[in-house]
């Protein structure tokens, strides 16, 4: 009868990835059915952390972190947990042979969130891009793979700057957000009261440097995940690109958006190029 609660649980990570994320909801599909879900319980599993941290502010954040990281312990040890996030992910970190380190990571930086404001050496800025993004590049890489090491080797240092790039993107378009509700500045020397078009110009060339990376990357991936991962790095290109044409003023008094009319026709060109075989 595990069959049946994994089959519940796999269900829920997929609800949780369509539910908050959109864009990562509609690349996910494009991946082979064979890893769909897997990229699933990987994104399930970093959402909740990252909602804890970023949303329940009319709870103990604290506690109920702490409480999560035991019930992750637990899960990777016993193969089970009665979270079903939980027993997703601990089924898809036993299946590749996801590295513990990648995990531990990842929690370390969800948990400067709670204490963390900001981030003034490139040291720290470059420790926490690690633990909540690189990292997330390299579990889903281990998924697209299937657990080749070798492979996996060789892909590494693209997957890492891929996903940096996407933290990147998203930190400059959340950058009112994190400043004023969340009293975040992960930039060094660049929060909101700060941003100016040269500071903006330095941050968005460090963006594009990590996707010039990325994409050399994206060419040497397994079919199953080419596509997918392709349409993903296709809608952060367009919203940095729609960012490096916003005023700086603009992007501290609202939050830049990519049309749902824009994303269809990224998905339609990305479709026709993969056909093609231009990537």
């Amino acid at each position: 009868m595990k069959a049946i609660f994994d089959t519940v649980s796999f269900k829920c990570s997929q609800m949780v990835t369509q539910s908050y994320s959109t864009s990562f909801s509609t690349a996910t599909q494009m991946l082979a059915p064979s890893i769909r879900q897997d990229i699933h319980n990987v994104y399930g599993f970093v959402r909740f952390a990252d909602e804890i941290v970023d949303s329940f502010h009319d709870y103990d954040k604290k506690a109920l972190f702490s409480r999560f990281t035991v019930d992750l312990e637990n899960a990777l040890i016993d193969k089970i947990s009665l979270n079903p996030i939980l027993n997703s992910f601990q089924h898809t970190y036993h299946k590749y042979g996801i590295q513990k380190e990648l995990v531990d990571s990842f929690m370390k930086s969800m948990r400067l969130d709670l204490t963390k404001s900001d981030y003034l050496t490139d040291a720290d800025y470059k420790e926490y891009i690690y633990g909540s993004a690189d990292v997330v590049g390299l579990m889903c890489l281990k998924v697209f793979v299937k657990g080749d090491q070798e492979k996996y080797e060789s892909l590494r240092e693209s997957a890492m700057s891929l996903g940096s790039a996407f933290q990147k993107v998203n930190f400059l378009r959340d950058l009112k957000a994190d400043y004023e509700e969340l009293s975040r500045s992960y930039f060094p020397n660049a929060n909101l009261e700060e941003l100016d078009e040269e500071s903006k110009k330095k941050i968005i060339d460090e963006i594009e440097s990590d996707f010039a990376k990325g994409l050399m990357g994206i060419h040497k991936l397994p079919v199953e995940a080419k596509f997918g991962v392709y349409t993903a790095y296709r809608y952060y290109r367009k919203l940095l690109s729609k960012l490096k044409d916003t005023p700086s003023i603009e992007i501290k008094n609202t939050r830049i958006r990519v049309p749902n009319y824009v994303k269809a026709s990224l998905l339609a060109r990305s479709y026709v190029k993969y056909r093609l075989n231009l990537i």
